[in-house]
């Protein structure tokens, strides 16, 4: 059993509030398959769509990323701006995740800190962090640690930012006192199944990302949007957001956020359809740079931009 020489669980969640992290808490590695087998099921659905790296043994057993992991220290990180889209049809709608600088490298600087923290504080101290960048669920181990609770949406919702928030987290070989798992708090509402326009969230707690504007806007590689998305998208070019804003929990606790780099770049709010519709491979590498949406590359951005024109012009014929 490897522990802290005098260094308790308190003052390692004091050292990632330190570091800038809004919420921290601490999971033990447990036996529990509950998690496992509902990723199984999901996965038997076909809900995944093509994103194979879902099926990776190592989402099922944390312990193929980390032979010797004992403890998760998951950690958040608000990043809300209070900015609001306008209304005109003539704007691209992107998703409030993506509006300032690449959260992966905003997330990975202070988990890096972090993780050398913990190496320094003794011999043979493992540490690996991730970001929404390797084969772990990060939303499980954060109900788990006391972060926050899953949604009916598939999203964490904390009690203090409601769902946003970047996930991360520290796996290390040290035993650590676990925080208790967070409750689940969504109760009778299903505003973002009601909302949801293409009926992507099945049932409670069950996305489909076969019929997520999400999915299809940021992983979907094909030359044409599925009809069923491209009439639905409402404008939305990069991602999609409208399960989070009809959020209960959102609505009364969203709290902008004090880190400078998730303030939106130019452009990023009230983006032109027409602009990104004909947007050249060197004007989007110039006008996304260090940003998340660099994963959607032009040709995508424009099949998006172009799919919705087409479906505001369909709508007025």
């Amino acid at each position: 059993m490897n522990q802290l020489p005098g260094t308790s669980s308190a003052e390692v969640k004091q050292k990632a509030l330190e570091l800038g992290f809004h919420k921290v808490g601490i999971a033990a590695v447990d036996g529990d398959d509950t998690e496992i087998k509902r990723l199984q099921a999901w996965i038997k659905l076909g809900y995944h769509a093509d994103m194979e790296w879902m099926t990776s043994p190592k989402r099922q057993d944390i312990r193929l990323v980390m032979s010797d992991v004992r403890s998760l220290i998951c950690v958040a990180l608000n990043y809300y701006t209070p900015h609001q889209r306008p209304e005109g049809k003539e704007y691209g709608k992107i998703s409030r995740y993506a509006w300032g600088r690449d959260y992966h490298k905003v997330m990975h600087k202070k988990l890096k800190a972090l993780s050398l923290w913990l190496q320094g504080l003794g011999e043979n101290i493992q540490a690996r962090y991730y970001a929404d960048t390797g084969p772990v669920q990060d939303k499980v181990w954060a109900q788990k640690a006391g972060i926050g609770w899953i949604a009916k949406n598939g999203n964490v919702i904390t009690r203090e930012y409601g769902s946003w928030v970047f996930l991360g987290e520290v796996l290390t070989n040290l035993e650590l006192t676990p925080d208790k798992p967070h409750t689940q708090h969504c109760g009778n509402c299903t505003r973002c199944l009601e909302a949801c326009p293409t009926d992507a969230i099945t049932s409670p707690f069950v996305v489909d990302a076969n019929r997520c504007i999400a999915y299809h806007t940021i992983e979907n590689r094909q030359e044409k949007l599925p009809e069923t998305i491209a009439s639905n998208l409402q404008g939305w070019i990069a991602g999609c957001d409208i399960c989070q804003d009809v959020c209960p929990w959102n609505q009364r606790f969203a709290s902008p956020t004090d880190v400078d780099d998730f303030q939106p770049y130019p452009g990023n709010i009230a983006p032109k359809l027409i602009e990104l519709a004909q947007i050249s491979d060197q004007d989007w590498d110039q006008q996304f740079p260090a940003s998340a949406l660099r994963r959607i590359k032009p040709e995508m951005l424009r099949r998006n931009a172009r799919a919705n024109l087409d479906a505001f012009q369909q709508a007025q014929e």
